[in-house]
């Protein structure tokens, strides 16, 4: 039987991982919605040039991602843990932002089920983290 603290730490790590897991997803879509053409930086660029580099920059990305939020130290750990939470529910409201913009092409109930999906595990994962410190 779990204690209180232990099933909360438990939740916090689900709702992490599934955030993770959503948000990586998400990426995969984002190849397929051609998402760098909303993107200032790649979107001025040609076509090809901004798809490769739009692909090619999620290595180091994912690479630093995965090393800081399963860093030994845990401070480092939680405190990349929190931070990408906390993007997690900031990229819905992009998303929402960006819903407009007649290249948006996130409308399949697959690209929202990924997006805001991510934003419910970040926000479960905060809400986690205020009712373990409010303890």
């Amino acid at each position: 039987v779990l204690t209180l603290p232990a099933r909360t730490r438990a939740m916090k790590n689900l709702f992490f991982l599934l955030g993770l897991g959503f948000i990586c997803t998400h990426e995969l879509d984002a190849v397929m919605q051609h998402e760098w053409r909303l993107l200032y930086i790649l979107r001025s660029l040609p076509e090809q040039t901004a798809a490769l580099a739009f692909v090619a920059l999620h290595v180091p990305l994912f690479a630093l991602l995965v090393w800081l939020t399963h860093h030994a130290l845990p401070r480092v750990r939680e405190r990349s843990r929190l931070a990408l939470m906390v993007f997690l529910v900031i990229h819905v409201g992009l998303h929402l932002r960006l819903s407009a913009h007649p290249l948006y092409s996130f409308d399949s109930p697959l690209s929202m089920s990924l997006i805001f999906g991510a934003g419910l595990c970040g926000l479960a994962y905060l809400l986690a983290v205020f009712a373990n410190r409010s303890r």
